[in-house]
């Protein structure tokens, strides 16, 4: 309902961007059948003959409001709408064929009479299918033929070479995943050796701001792996339709920080395509995005943490790997599962030497929704993912000190958890901390505490505790940044809080 010349700059789309260089622009009276008919031949030549693409601005009108529940009597005035009427492309074009004598208008009803029994059947039709079960509500979430929560998705490792860091980890997976499967295209700010193939004998190559996607593209080519324009809502919605036609996307959002330009992408087109066309379509995208801070310096912009709200997108799974060795077989599962994933790497966990590990082999693959006991303990569970996982197993080796025995436990995916194996440390050790690097306030720790306080209530012999980042943007002050996130002490007062209680 608004204006054009009150929503577009300069009042014209057209000249806006009539001076790209190669871009055919046409402006043209879109309710003219024959005029645009001949523009449309005109564009569709001109790319063919690969010159370059073709902008048709089709000035149209919008014959009826908005919706039902919109009145354009409201807004426009009675000589804007006879002026529209004028220009309706049904009635011009019906004009045309009566005054050529190639129609009548008994042709013209006999035609209007053909649609509306037409339309009228297919009401009627739909009026009488069977509504849909109550039962059938969770149906379509997720790919009916592809479970990657089975055991399907549990293969044993084949530890080859030196340990790795979680760069080089991801970085062989990707490999091996794009040399097995040629559908895969990966693609994103920065992913590419060289935006251009000649410079690539001349450079050593980026492949990323950390080093990810190093020499993919010699490997696989220009067409499998190439940079995209600094647009991450572009990103996710063209690796949305390629999904949609069967290529397999493994995009990269250079950091969580500048996520949210895609958010609507993700949540009303990439996590529900499979659920609201009723199976017909899916766009099984892997998302790789670096997250989290203890960068020291990193500040507001590139140390974001936010991984619950993705949570709330239904059909969307989330892993977040905390090891090298979790980081190649999540990836491979999440590239091998036929829904769309985001894949959180923690970019303070992508270079540590703790959480090195021998690459398990190219059909390593780790079930999502398998949590790992990273350490055991009789007294004390702590819940964790992430960067949090080294620091809660400090904090656990601290509270040995003082007696107290402490489980930690690593959920290496978000979407889906795995409730089994809380369920049955918190019935062992009753008392529970839950730790992440999101802010305490809405964190996916909440969601973790309500349900065990629901659930199992009767198990614990303390109140179920939380520990992680204030309500605050991370500060570049590195010891504001300490403060703003949660460290291994914080971790520990938690765990004494609650063995005490």
């Amino acid at each position: 309902s608004v204006p054009v010349d009150v929503r577009t700059a300069g009042g014209d789309i057209s000249r806006l961007v009539a001076s790209f260089p190669g871009l055919l622009v046409d402006s043209i009276d879109g309710t003219d059948f024959f005029v645009s008919l001949r523009t449309m031949r005109k564009a569709a030549e001109y790319v063919r003959a690969r010159k370059g693409p073709a902008f048709v601005h089709a000035r149209v009108i919008r014959p009826y409001s908005h919706s039902l529940s919109d009145d354009e009597k409201l807004y426009k005035p009675p000589a804007e709408r006879e002026a529209e009427a004028r220009r309706d492309p049904i009635v011009r074009f019906a004009q045309f064929l009566t005054t050529n004598g190639l129609a009548t208008a008994d042709d013209f009803a006999a035609m209007a009479a053909d649609v509306e029994r037409e339309v009228n059947d297919a009401a009627l039709k739909a009026l009488a299918a069977p509504k849909p079960s109550k039962t059938s509500a969770m149906q379509w979430v997720y790919s009916p033929d592809v479970d990657p929560t089975s055991s399907a998705f549990e293969t044993a490792a084949r530890p080859e070479g030196k340990p790795d860091t979680m760069v080089e980890a991801i970085n062989r997976t990707l490999k091996d995943e794009m040399a097995r499967e040629p559908r895969i295209v990966v693609f994103g700010e920065d992913v590419a050796d060289a935006s251009k193939r000649e410079a690539l004998p001349l450079v050593k190559g980026k492949g990323g701001v950390f080093k990810l996607t190093h020499g993919l593209q010699r490997l696989y080519g220009d067409d499998r792996v190439f940079n995209s324009p600094l647009a991450e809502a572009s990103i996710v919605g063209r690796a949305t339709g390629m999904a949609v036609r069967k290529l397999k996307p493994v995009v990269e959002i250079q950091f969580f920080d500048y996520i949210w330009p895609a958010m609507m992408q993700i949540r009303d087109e990439l996590s529900m395509m499979r659920y609201r066309s009723g199976n017909h379509w899916s766009a099984p995208v892997v998302i790789r995005v670096p997250i989290g801070g203890y960068l020291r310096g990193g500040g507001p912009y590139h140390s974001q943490s936010g991984e619950s709200i993705f949570a709330h997108c239904p059909g969307l799974r989330i892993a977040y790997p905390s090891t090298a060795v979790d980081a190649a077989g999540l990836l491979r599962t999440a590239i091998r599962c036929d829904d769309p994933v985001l894949f959180l790497e923690h970019k303070h966990l992508y270079r540590q030497t703790y959480n090195k590990g021998e690459y398990p082999g190219s059909d390593f693959m780790i079930p999502f929704g398998k949590a790992s006991l990273r350490r055991d303990g009789d007294h004390v569970l702590v819940v964790t993912w992430g960067a949090l996982v080294q620091r809660s197993l400090l904090a656990a080796q601290q509270a040995e000190k003082d007696h107290v025995s402490v489980a930690v436990l690593d959920l290496r995916t978000i979407v889906p958890y795995d409730w089994d194996a809380i369920a049955a440390l918190v019935t062992r050790t009753s008392r529970v901390v839950i730790a992440h690097e999101d802010q305490v306030m809405c964190g996916f720790g909440a969601e973790l505490a309500a349900r065990i306080a629901g659930e199992l209530f009767e198990h614990l012999d303390a109140p179920v505790r939380r520990v992680g980042a204030l309500s605050a943007p991370v500060a570049y002050a590195p010891d504001l940044e300490e403060a703003i996130l949660p460290q291994s002490h914080d971790i520990l007062k938690a765990i004494r809080e609650t063995a005490r209680y």
